[in-house]
């Protein structure tokens, strides 16, 4: 952090998590870390006389033995020290000088280096082909083997050729068996560099694109979670995913056809030059056919680009009908909406079947086009070169031709497959664009990893903050004003959309659009540090969701450092505990996909559990108990009062016999604060308040009229 911070990098430890089975952090884990909060880090092992050299730069991190680590902070290769200062202490401490025979003790050798990421780095860069060419060209290293071992297999490749002429113009003419042995033993040889350099080829490429590919997921899979909410609430999720695996169509294009073909390519540059001098004629006639079926390719590119993209739309139509009838399958089969179901999915079906064919057929006209050319280079041109053989003295002999063959078909098959590849453009193209329209959606990531970390305390104002939803003719929020102090349960009620939802969307940083000003302990909310302030909130939605795996997982989800003593601690307060006492294995149960097998109760207490862990100071409670039967809500009810204490709760709800232990609650009508007071005090001045509060208290009411009607009968009886 102390290295971070030289750079203007404010960082939070809470914030990072060791990988799972790490003692202490390493300096992968923590490079990985500091790169994902906005710095730029690179973890490597060097060695003594290396870091001595190190002059003039910012502070190095010095990773040692005992898991702690120091900051160097300047090095004098004369003296043969370096000064360390602890990353923990004051920056106007005093650097210690240390020597090789000391440092090497305790350091184990890792340094990581740390810097401001100052442009646009490979996780914020607009996914496109420059994109994908700047991962690719990352792997120089790999890239100078392959080409170096490509160029060198081009070369052998020719050995073959002028063999099978040597055997046939030396050997079976002159029956020379010396001769024979000869080319054999030659054979032997460089066969055996062949298969050699092939494979150390084929698995330097594979180690390459593995390379590649996991470069581009693990970015690709980031961009996705750096997407904001409000792209996923108003995008189709099948549409979504659909685009997002579109971006492995472009990953199999560049690592696997591409870039099989422009290594065959350098087959070229060896024997097209030998072509040539062997007989130009042939030659020309081999390139001339290749630059046709080219030609025919570009020409079918347009047509075959607007057919693919209609065939790509209707596979991500009919993969959202197949998300959504999984997702949905308890609905569908509640409701016996099988019929349905099917019948949407044929439907799809037959459209991605359509326009399939239509690509096929689009696509079948230049192949069929480009195969007698095809066949003219692996057939006809033997027989032109034999009747050339014919009518001249000086012609080419049997041997010679036969070598040319072989080489022509070595040369051919780069060129026709550099064209053929152009009928691959047309696909790789749509789903870039298609990727385009998910990845390259404006991300949090600037809100992620810059701004204030302060330190929580919960206090609230709202002055003159507005907000409008995308599209919306009316405001969601409109000049909204309410303070509260930290330590305050705030309620906030109102008829179904009124802006209750909006205020905590805002607080959440979900929406950051909005205009006016809205503060925390008083800081404007946009100027805070996006990660650090969603980590200081505990949020409990209507509908939670839990992942798959345990009840102790859930509940420790994205705080893996917690212990079995917060935990509990945390269960206990929710009103957990009960319930988890009685699984069958405790806090080691297994919570199946869509919490099946437990009650919408026990996932809201889990919930809340999962929110309080990590004692935040601010919690957000939205429609948290409505979707609870009586039992569970008076329950969790009970809780809340006690979860309360020492932190500021905003709770909102519908049934406002939740909210009458609030200090404050905020009535809102049309997106404006209608009063904000106890409860007690908005029964008499509030209309709104009041006429909620009797609709749902009609029950009550009516009991109570009827007891003193009987009461009045009573007294008249006696009365008589």
């Amino acid at each position: 952090m102390a290295a971070a911070k030289h750079h203007g990098i404010d960082l939070d430890i809470r914030d990072f998590a060791a990988e799972p089975g790490e003692a202490s952090p390493s300096p992968a884990s923590l490079a990985r870390w500091l790169n994902e909060q906005g710095a730029v880090a690179k973890g490597m092992r060097i060695k003594w006389r290396f870091l001595i050299r190190l002059q003039n730069t910012p502070p190095i991190v010095l990773m040692f033995r005992d898991g702690s680590a120091a900051l160097m902070v300047r090095a004098d290769p004369e003296r043969g020290v370096v000064w360390l200062r602890d990353p923990l202490g004051d920056d106007g401490s005093t650097p210690v000088a240390v020597d090789e025979l000391r440092l090497s003790q305790v350091w184990t050798g890792d340094v990581l280096l740390v810097k401001r990421r100052r442009d646009l780095s490979e996780a914020d860069a607009p996914f496109d082909l420059a994109w994908f060419a700047k991962i690719v060209l990352r792997e120089k290293k790999s890239l100078r083997d392959i080409l170096f071992a490509s160029m060198t297999l081009s070369v052998l490749s020719i050995f073959p050729a002028l063999i099978v002429m040597q055997v046939v113009d030396r050997v079976v003419n002159y029956h020379s068996m010396a001769t024979l042995v000869s080319i054999t033993g030659i054979v032997v040889i460089l066969s055996f560099y062949e298969v050699l350099l092939t494979y150390a080829r084929r698995e330097l490429t594979l180690v390459m694109t593995t390379r590649i590919d996991t470069r581009i997921s693990l970015h690709a899979f980031n961009r996705l979670l750096a997407l904001p909410l409000e792209f996923y609430e108003r995008e189709q999720t099948g549409r979504v995913l659909g685009r997002y695996m579109a971006l492995y169509k472009v990953r199999d294009f560049l690592t696997g056809r591409l870039m099989s073909t422009m290594l065959d390519m350098f087959t070229l540059v060896v024997i097209l030059p030998l072509l040539f001098y062997m007989s130009a004629t042939l030659a020309w006639m081999t390139v001339a056919c290749a630059g046709l079926i080219g030609l025919i390719i570009v020409i079918f590119l347009s047509p075959v680009g607007r057919v693919y993209g209609r065939m790509i739309e209707a596979e991500m139509d009919r993969g959202s009908v197949l998300y959504e009838t999984v997702a949905g399958i308890r609905t569908v089969k509640t409701l016996a909406l099988e019929p349905t179901r099917r019948a949407r999915w044929d439907e799809a079906t037959a459209s991605v079947v359509r326009w399939k064919l239509a690509a096929g057929r689009m696509a079948n006209w230049p192949s069929t086009l480009v195969m007698p050319l095809d066949m003219f280079i692996n057939r006809g041109i033997i027989l032109v070169g034999a009747y050339l053989a014919l009518q001249s003295s000086t012609g080419m002999q049997a041997g010679a031709l036969m070598a040319f063959m072989m080489l022509g078909g070595r040369v051919a098959a780069p060129l026709v497959n550099l064209a053929k590849l152009l009928e691959e453009v047309n696909e790789v193209s749509t789903s870039l664009n298609e990727a385009g329209l998910v990845l390259n959606q404006p991300t949090e990531t600037k809100a992620l990893t810059t701004g204030m970390r302060p330190r929580i305390q919960g206090a609230l104002s709202f002055s003159d903050v507005n907000f409008s939803y995308p599209g919306a003719t009316t405001r969601a929020l409109n000049d909204v004003n309410f303070d509260i102090p930290a330590g305050t349960m705030l309620g906030l009620v109102g008829r179904s959309g009124s802006g209750k939802s909006t205020v905590t969307r805002l607080l959440q940083g979900v929406s950051r659009n909005y205009t006016g000003y809205l503060r925390l302990d008083g800081i404007e909310l946009r100027e805070i540090n996006l990660t650090h302030l969603r980590r200081s909130f505990g949020v409990v939605l209507q509908d939670n969701f839990l992942f798959r795996g345990t009840v102790r997982d859930n509940i420790t989800a994205g705080r893996p450092g917690y212990t079995t003593d917060d935990v509990v601690r945390a269960a206990r307060l929710a009103g957990a505990e009960e319930f988890i006492d009685r699984m069958p294995a405790g806090y080691d149960t297994w919570i199946e996909e869509g919490s099946t097998n437990i009650s919408g109760g026990q996932r809201q207490r889990l919930a809340i559990a999962r929110a309080v862990i990590s004692d935040p100071k601010l919690m957000i409670l939205d429609e948290a108990t409505s979707a609870l039967d009586p039992e569970s809500e008076a329950l969790v009810n009970a809780n809340l009062q006690r979860i309360g204490k020492g932190r500021t709760m905003v709770i909102v709800s519908h049934r406002l016999s939740s909210l009458v232990d609030c200090d404050q609650i905020c009535v809102m009508e049309r997106g404006h604060v209608a009063d904000i007071a106890p409860h007690e005090i908005l029964l008499q001045r509030c209309e709104i308040y009041r006429t909620l509060w009797l609709q749902q208290n009609r029950h009550q009411n009516s009991a109570g009229r009827r007891r003193n009607d009987a009461d009045a009968d009573s007294l008249l009886v006696e009365g008589d």
